[in-house]
């Protein structure tokens, strides 16, 4: 069983772009989507105004007085005009929401080929804003003041999972010393990814231990372990059969969304239970399992949120995280590499463009255009995005056609 077998069509990426993730000064939003979205076009081989809609992703929540953005991909192309364009948001999950909108526009019928968009910029808005437009992703704390922000919320994760299970099944070590090894393998990772915010191999000892460059932000969180404020684009053409275009498309075999309840106290803090559904559900549609993948790009906001995410597809029992890690399944040469990209840790994370970007980023690998950060031949991928602290809950089986 595929998503083909049971909506009797394929839903095909066949073209794709990218910008770097980072401080973008230079650039503004609409900059930014003209440049994806143009090079995602031409990419598939097509001309503007073969596109029937347009999906954008993004939370923006304050961080930008533009609240309105839509549009902004009809910059691209005055055959655009007309075009149906909706911006889609989801916390830091709307990239992935914008993508399956699409898809299931795809699916009804209503297009043909489809623009999906993911972007956003923040790096120019004060700490203080970023901080409480995050804020507004979580139900308990939402226009609340608040020190730690975001990184705070999953420290509390963190914390419920050590007293629980400990380290996460390692042998020895702290909990603290598993985050430090997650932030270790997507720093080195994120070197190879030329779209990447951090681009520098930091070293274990260096990310597990506290210092003058590496403060706590949030016990037992310490820099190494949180995502960077981002800005940044990415864009993907969703088609129901191939467009000729410069690179063979990757086609989507299964997709799943779950949404877990919102205030804290409904939710086990440790489970994750509606991401687990969202994996669940997209490799039943896809009709494969874990050992049927070759990679996985994750939604590592934090590192707890990477040790949370192997246990909440089934790489290990729940509490056992640090076994991927300690039997080295999750590194480049493991059974199931976790992140080659980077991560959020490393590649960045302007939150409306993290679905898509993880997108992107699996079908270069799928079709062998991924440069240094090539895994070799891979022919399976899973992509997963989070919006909360595991409330909106997506992901994408894609495999090289």
């Amino acid at each position: 069983m595929s998503l083909k077998d049971q909506f009797g069509k394929d839903i095909l990426l066949t073209g794709w772009g990218h910008s770097r993730f980072g401080k973008l000064s230079e650039e503004t939003l609409e900059s930014l989507i003209v440049q994806v979205a143009t090079e995602a076009i031409g990419n598939a081989g097509i001309e503007p105004g073969q596109i029937d809609e347009i999906y954008l992703g993004q939370f923006n929540s304050g961080m930008m007085p533009l609240a309105f953005p839509s549009s902004l991909a009809l910059q691209v192309s005055d055959q655009l005009a007309n075009v149906p364009a909706t911006r889609v948001e989801n916390a830091c999950a709307s990239g992935s929401a914008a993508f399956q909108q699409g898809t299931k526009s795809l699916l009804a019928g209503t297009a043909k080929t489809v623009l999906v968009i993911g972007a956003e910029k923040m790096t120019h808005a004060g700490a203080d804003v970023v901080g409480a437009a995050l804020l507004g992703a979580d139900y308990d704390m939402a226009g609340r003041a608040s020190t730690t922000g975001f990184t705070g919320l999953f420290a509390e994760v963190a914390k419920h999972y050590g007293k629980r299970y400990g380290s996460g099944g390692l042998g020895t070590g702290s909990l603290g010393d598993v985050l430090g090894t997650i932030a270790a393998k997507n720093h080195r990772n994120g070197v190879d990814n030329p779209y990447a915010q951090l681009r520098k191999d930091l070293g274990e000892d260096f990310c597990r231990t506290v210092s003058d460059k590496n403060p706590m932000v949030a016990d037992p969180l310490r820099r190494t372990d949180c995502s960077p404020v981002s800005d940044g684009a990415a864009a993907v053409v969703l088609s129901i059969a191939p467009t000729g275009g410069a690179t063979a498309p990757v086609r989507l075999a299964g997709f799943g969304q779950a949404n877990d309840f919102f205030p804290a106290d409904r939710r086990d803090p440790t489970e994750f239970a509606a991401t687990r559904a969202s994996w669940q559900r997209a490799l039943g549609m896809a009709g494969v399992g874990l050992e049927d993948l070759d990679f996985a790009e994750v939604h590592d906001c934090f590192t707890i949120a990477e040790l949370l995410m192997y246990e909440a597809m089934g790489l290990t029992e729940r509490g056992q995280g640090a076994r991927a890690l300690e039997e080295g399944w999750v590194f480049k040469d493991g059974k199931l590499p976790v992140n080659v990209s980077g991560g959020l840790k490393a590649k960045g994370h302007p939150v409306g463009a993290t679905g898509v970007s993880q997108h992107v980023i699996a079908a270069m690998q799928l079709t062998g255009t991924a440069g240094d950060m090539q895994l070799g031949t891979a022919r399976r991928a899973a992509v997963q995005n989070m919006g909360g602290v595991g409330i909106a809950n997506y992901v994408s089986v894609l495999e090289a056609v």
